[in-house]
């Protein structure tokens, strides 16, 4: 199913498909994409973020980090080690992020260890100067604190984010300009963060399939989300009246 235009419905209904993919999302992680040892959550919050699904790490002490990335039995998959399949990839200079490692921060942690998180940008994301500043400072956040990002930007850039959520979340980490393709304004973009942040983009269109994209567990090594799969159970859910207005489009 080709990606809609969501501009023509008001905020509310984005909002209810919004809750109904996430819980595909986090329902696909756990049904045996995710290696042993890691387990997704959705709706929470953590490091002043509101990430839609969050990937952690069990601490459970018979669990061995030598079994990630071989397979386990019962269906949880291994992590894929093969540089993701998207068409953009863009990395921050080692001497940028050395640049902003210019704080020492000290923070209680308690319960598993965040690894990664997916964000579905919402219209409230972008209703304001303030909304949209939160937003990237919490991404950047996060991705300094070697905590890896899936975000799905569905609405298309406007006079707040120019080049889309994305150009303002890279130019937050990296200090440069990114400009999203005119015929595409919509994006999908993977942050893996290690010593330096690599961004893997897949620009859309409304009317493009969603491709399936990495969320990175560990630097080097990811699982692939599928999105279309996931986007189209979602919107099977909405009531008829609304899928009607958004397959006009």
């Amino acid at each position: 199913m080709p990606a809609h235009d969501w501009t023509c419905v008001e905020a509310g209904i984005f909002h209810d498909f919004h809750h109904a993919w996430i819980e595909e999302l986090k329902r696909s992680l756990n049904s045996g994409l995710l290696p042993q040892g890691y387990y997704a959550l959705a709706e929470q919050h953590a490091a002043g973020f509101g990430p839609d699904v969050f990937a952690l790490e069990a601490q459970d002490d018979g669990w061995k980090a030598e079994t990630v990335g071989i397979g386990v039995p019962g269906g949880a998959g291994p992590l894929l080690l093969a540089p993701p399949r998207v068409q953009i990839t863009a990395e921050t200079g080692m001497d940028f992020y050395r640049r902003k490692q210019n704080a020492v921060i000290v923070r209680h942690v308690s319960g598993d260890r965040m690894v990664a998180a997916v964000e579905v940008v919402s219209p409230g994301n972008k209703s304001g100067r303030a909304a949209v500043r939160s937003f990237v400072e919490k991404a950047a956040e996060l991705l300094e604190r070697r905590i890896h990002l899936l975000i799905l930007d569905l609405y298309p850039p406007g006079r707040r984010d120019p080049q889309g959520i994305h150009g303002l979340i890279w130019e937050e980490i990296s200090g440069e300009e990114y400009a999203a393709p005119p015929d595409k304004p919509l994006t999908l973009a993977a942050y893996e963060s290690s010593l330096t942040t690599r961004a893997f983009l897949e620009p859309l269109a409304v009317g493009d399939v969603l491709t399936d994209m990495p969320l990175f567990l560990e630097p080097g090594a990811h699982v692939l989300i599928p999105l279309e799969k996931t986007y189209d159970q979602a919107f099977a859910a909405l009531p008829s009246r609304w899928r009607g207005v958004l397959e006009k489009r």
